[in-house]
């Protein structure tokens, strides 16, 4: 991660030395250029953020106010506005916006004076309300026109592992058909595409904990590949991808990869108690969420999604790493056993 400038170490006695015989050999400055060169130094980051109100905006914002940066963080409801100024303490240095990510112009004024853009929106279920086309592809198109012209130098998309556009997928071919948008405008984009996070507090680690405490459990496919990664690497990995300036996408998962059988297990471990998990085939999840498609408006579960959550994710992230500029990735007992509320 880049090192703030702001915050270097004090300089040695020599150094200072070294310092006064350079400045008595150089031209003096004005006391303008000092001023302004004093003030260049002191400019704190501006960072712009769409989906700021889900779990990993909310700790991205606090990660960047412990580091002194300004924050616009823009949602899409009053409801997500207030609860996103309770989470960040209604900090004055992060300035939210209730916008729709289909209003351009409004999206380039919020983006005036920002060096680093967050584009975090996304769904794994589409309704007939908000489609996989209006989350991904438009939201994407407005941002990318929005953008143009104005001081934002990088933008920074969080897309799903397995996400391109010819997959067969509609959520992933969406999200594909999303990131090639970003490429193709005039601001430099680097996707991140991620499986499963782990953090405190968010929905998958809920779940996680649930089913660990259950002497027994069912799950579609048990044998299906998990490479989840912590939340906070994630925001890591999010920062230095824009400060570096990456271009191009990016597969990035845990360290280890498992069953989902066997992260069950190792979830009751690290919470003391042990679970035994049995597998349902994966064609019955299927036909249950292509009748609940047939026969609701809204169903709780669709094909596409269980697509998505039963993707095997088995890959190596030593390119990421290296590209990020990231040495290691937290272990997956560790992350379990910060996330992972005790019994």
């Amino acid at each position: 991660m880049a090192e703030d400038p702001t915050t270097s170490p004090e300089n040695s006695i020599e150094e200072v030395i070294e310092e006064v015989i350079e400045d008595a050999g150089s031209e003096p400055k004005s006391g303008a250029e000092d001023e302004t060169a004093e003030e260049e130094e002191q400019l704190p980051e501006s960072w712009f953020i769409t989906g700021a109100n889900g779990n990993i905006g909310q700790r991205l914002i606090r990660k960047l106010l412990s580091e002194g940066a300004v924050v616009t963080a823009v949602v899409r409801s009053t409801r997500a506005e207030r609860e996103l100024s309770r989470a960040v303490n209604a900090n004055s240095k992060v300035r939210i916006e209730v916008i729709d990510y289909s209003e351009t112009a409004l999206l380039g004024q919020a983006a005036y004076g920002a060096q680093y853009a967050v584009h975090l929106v996304g769904i794994l279920k589409a309704t007939k309300d908000a489609t996989y086309a209006m989350a991904h592809e438009s939201s994407c198109t407005a941002l990318s026109r929005a953008f143009a012209g104005t001081s934002v130098e990088h933008v920074t998309y969080l897309s799903i592992l397995g996400a391109k556009p010819s997959s067969a997928n509609p959520c992933l071919a969406s999200k594909g058909r999303a990131e090639r948008i970003l490429y193709r405008s005039p601001t430099p984009a680097c996707t991140l595409r991620i499986p499963m996070v782990i953090g405190e507090r968010d929905y998958t680690t809920k779940m996680l904990a649930k089913r660990a405490n259950l002497s027994s459990s069912f799950t579609f496919r048990s044998s299906s590949m998990e490479q989840p990664i912590f939340v906070d690497d994630v925001i890591e990995a999010i920062c230095s991808a824009a400060r570096l300036g990456l271009e191009g996408g990016l597969n990035l998962a845990g360290p280890e990869s498992l069953t989902r059988a066997q992260l069950y297990s190792r979830a009751a471990q690290v919470l003391g108690t042990s679970t035994k998990v049995r597998s349902i085939p994966m064609f019955l999840g299927y036909t249950l969420a292509w009748l609940l498609e047939l026969f609701m408006a809204d169903p709780p579960v669709t094909r596409a999604m269980l697509g998505v959550l039963d993707h095997d994710d088995d890959i190596n992230v030593d390119k990421a790493l290296r590209l990020l500029e990231i040495e290691k990735l937290t272990p997956l007992d560790e992350m379990l056993r910060k996330a992972l509320p005790p019994n």
